[in-house]
């Protein structure tokens, strides 16, 4: 770790950090109560995805749609419209919504072929993210000054990584720059998580060999084709098995940095409360 001591955190004229955990335990809502106390630079990786990895991906599904309608198609070709994505930092929708859902088409679902083609974009597009933190420090010192420095992950990153490999080079690269923090919940966390999915259900990415052997159950289970999948009902069911998959993903990225506990979080106000916590995190680790 870049910080092996309190101490050390304390001391750090620049202090740099990551995020990671499950989506919904506070990272983007950590990462934003930093960035609003004037010192720290907030590196977002969906928002880098979205702008500068899967940016012309998702524009050109918007287009393809927009190409079925003879009006739209008409202003298109002759130039006297465009289309683009108002991505921001709060309003990560069209990301999501590009990756889409598998199944039905009448019902909004994605052909499993394209669904698969899809998430593997956007699996690239994480990791190049991911590698890119070292180039956003740098940028973020170089020019607007920032002396902090705050990286705020997606829920798939552990996903991509393999924290039981000590050469592992994401989480290599990474815990050379950041202090890695994971965002830990508890079952309570886990319960209300789900049921907040299920209230509105969002797309999401998953690792290829989890993804094939969801998807193949629950066509057995029900007894349906691909086309005949109800995409909301296959990503909801889906859910809860992501979660338990990836726990452990997490857990094993745990030694390659400190841990915190989601009510922890939700406890900060400040970026001095922030400081404690991380402080009382490594001298718990030490």
């Amino acid at each position: 770790m870049i910080y092996t001591s309190a101490d050390d955190w304390r001391a750090a004229p620049h202090k740099r950090v990551l995020f990671y955990g499950m989506s919904g335990l506070g990272k983007t809502h950590l990462s934003n109560l930093l960035r609003e106390a004037g010192d720290w630079f907030h590196y977002s990786i969906d928002y880098r995805i979205g702008t500068r990895y899967m940016g012309e991906l998702i524009v050109d599904n918007a287009k393809a749609h927009a190409m079925k309608v003879p009006f739209l198609r008409d202003l298109l070709l002759s130039d006297s419209i465009y289309i683009g994505s108002n991505i921001t930092f709060d309003n990560l929708s069209p990301v999501s919504t590009y990756l889409g859902k598998p199944g039905d088409p009448a019902r909004g679902g994605l052909p499993i072929d394209e669904y698969r083609r899809r998430q593997e974009q956007f699996r690239q597009a994480e990791i190049n993210a991911l590698m890119d933190t070292r180039y956003f420090i740098e940028r973020a010192g170089r020019l607007y000054g920032y002396p902090n420095f705050v990286c705020d992950t997606g829920g798939s990153i552990c996903e991509w990584v393999d924290g039981n490999d000590p050469d592992d080079p994401i989480l290599t690269e990474l815990s050379a720059h950041c202090l890695l923090i994971r965002i830990k919940g508890d079952e309570a966390h886990t319960q209300e998580l789900i049921r907040r999915f299920d209230r509105a259900p969002k797309p999401m990415c998953y690792q290829p060999e989890f993804l094939e052997t969801s998807w193949n159950e629950y066509l057995r289970k029900n007894n349906c084709m691909e086309d005949d999948v109800d995409p909301d009902s296959f990503i909801r069911w889906t859910y809860a098995r992501a979660l338990a998959h990836r726990e452990p993903r997490y857990e094993a990225m745990a030694p390659w940095g400190i841990t915190v506990s989601a009510d922890a979080v939700a406890a900060v106000r400040t970026a001095a409360d922030f400081d404690d916590l991380v402080t009382n995190a490594l001298e718990r680790a030490a």
